[in-house]
């Protein structure tokens, strides 16, 4: 942990240099998932050519070499540093819910530097509960709820989410969750078409909203330049939801998500394996099952 605090201490143009170091390993030594990631950009971006989806593999590269940096340098930062690298464009939004005595859930994908929206959004005077998938390693889990908890978020692992909304029940406060997720349990998922495929979804979002009856907002992460960044709400749905039908919530955040891929799709996490699972394979499963 010495050695990290030494790490998050050092000026940002050391740890770019770094990053550029990083982005040639991952890039041309290791090839870091290449496969993977030129196969989910072959799949979801049909139209383009060979060398077109390449220069967003090295663009992904690059980025996501950045952003590891960027994760390590979170402790260090100050909120001043932090307001001035993560500008929320409208934070109102959220401000004036839970001024209200609202509580909110906000989603928002794996796009640019995810990891700083919840600290951020702490510097910005916004109650975070920010929801995780546990790490394996226990070394590891350490670390991140150390850089995660940075500014203020109160961390919450997956498996404790049903407790934790009872014990903070009366807290005003935003429920983050990082909603384009593999879902731990394919056969419960909720499967639409997402980038010209079958996908799966958390049926989180819904069963939150509706039970909580709370709205939902969306976060869209944009990269400005190099370490800067906006983050911008946007209401995703609101209650009452007795005439919204069963899935509705989640296609709207699957067209958020597309549009903000399309936007920008070198910034979006192309090496994560999203599309591992196939709906045939419950289908047969399910046919067992009845």
């Amino acid at each position: 942990m010495i050695a990290f605090r030494l790490l998050a201490a050092l000026p940002f143009f050391i740890l770019y240099r770094v990053a550029d170091l990083l982005y040639v390993i991952l890039t041309h030594v290791i090839r870091y998932r290449r496969a993977v990631i030129l196969d989910n950009l072959r799949q979801s971006f049909p139209e383009l050519t060979e060398s077109a989806r390449w220069r967003v593999a090295k663009a992904y590269y690059r980025n996501i070499s950045d952003v590891i940096v960027e994760i390590v340098k979170l402790p260090g930062l100050s909120a001043h540093e932090m307001r001035r690298r993560v500008v929320y464009t409208n934070p109102e939004v959220a401000l004036d819910l839970l001024a209200s005595g609202q509580t909110a859930i906000v989603v928002a994908p794996h796009q640019c530097n995810w990891e700083w929206l919840p600290p951020a959004a702490g510097v910005y005077g916004l109650t975070v509960d920010s929801v995780y998938k546990p790490l394996n390693s226990p070394f590891s889990e350490r670390l991140m709820r150390h850089i995660r908890s940075s500014f203020g978020p109160y961390m919450i692992p997956m498996q404790r989410l049903p407790r934790e909304l009872v014990l903070r029940r009366q807290v005003p406060r935003l429920i983050a969750l990082v909603a384009d997720q593999m879902p731990n349990q394919p056969e419960a998922a909720y499967w639409t078409d997402f980038l010209h495929r079958d996908t799966p979804f958390y049926t989180g979002i819904e069963r939150l909203a509706r039970s909580l009856k709370v709205p939902v907002l969306y976060v869209d992460m944009l990269r400005v330049k190099r370490g800067h960044y906006t983050a911008t709400f946007s209401v995703l749905a609101e209650p009452p939801y007795i005439d919204v039908p069963e899935g509705e919530l989640i296609d709207r955040y699957r067209d958020r998500l597309t549009a903000t891929i399309r936007h920008d799709p070198a910034n979006w996490l192309w090496s994560h394996k999203r599309w591992k699972h196939h709906r045939q394979e419950y289908a047969k499963l399910w046919g067992k099952l009845e």
